[in-house]
C-alpha cells in the first residue's frame, strides 16, 4: 500500500497488512482535519517506509504533548512516528487505492461536536480508552 501528501511530495510504503482504524472525535483532532473527526491507524514501525520527502515535514506540539506532523508545502497531515517509539500513526486521508479496513472505534465520543453523528458500528468510547487494547484490537482483522 502506499500515501502520499497533496502536493505528492511526501510518500511513503506500507508493507504486509493495514491495520483497521479508528475515528477520533476530540477537539484537538476537529481543528487538524477540519471535520468532525481524525480517522487513523497505528502501524509497527518495520512495516513503514518512507518513500520521499522527509525534508518537508514539520512538527507542531502542543503544551499538552498533542504533536501533529505536516507537510510544509501543501499543509496535509503525514505519518509521525509515536512515542512509544515502536510505530507509526497513519493517517488514513494520505492512503492511495482501495483500503479494507473498518473503523473498530472512535474516542472522545463524550466532546464530539453538536453536530457529528457517528453512523457505524465501532465501538464508542467517551475518552481514550487503554493504549495497550485500541492498539491490539486494531491489528486483529475482522
Amino acid at each position: 500500500m502506499f500515501g502520499k501528501c497533496l502536493c505528492e511530495n511526501v510518500q511513503f510504503e506500507i508493507q504486509g497488512t493495514l491495520p483497521n482504524l479508528y475515528q477520533c472525535h476530540c477537539s484537538l483532532c476537529r481543528k487538524l482535519s477540519g471535520s468532525a473527526s481524525d480517522t487513523a491507524t497505528f502501524l509497527d514501525k518495520e512495516q513503514f517506509k518512507w518513500l520521499t520527502g522527509r525534508d518537508y515535514i514539520s512538527s507542531f506540539t502542543t503544551k499538552s504533548g498533542y504533536r501533529s506532523d505536516f507537510c510544509k508545502n501543501c499543509g496535509s497531515t503525514v505519518p509521525h512516528l509515536m512515542s512509544n517509539q515502536t510505530q507509526y500513526w497513519i493517517p488514513a486521508g494520505l492512503l492511495v487505492g482501495e483500503v479494507d479496513s473498518v473503523v473498530l472505534h472512535h474516542l472522545f465520543v463524550g466532546s464530539k461536536a453538536l453536530w457529528d453523528t457517528i453512523c457505524d458500528q465501532g465501538n464508542q468510547h467517551t475518552e481514550m480508552p487503554d493504549m495497550e487494547t485500541l492498539n491490539r484490537e486494531l491489528q486483529r482483522k475482522i
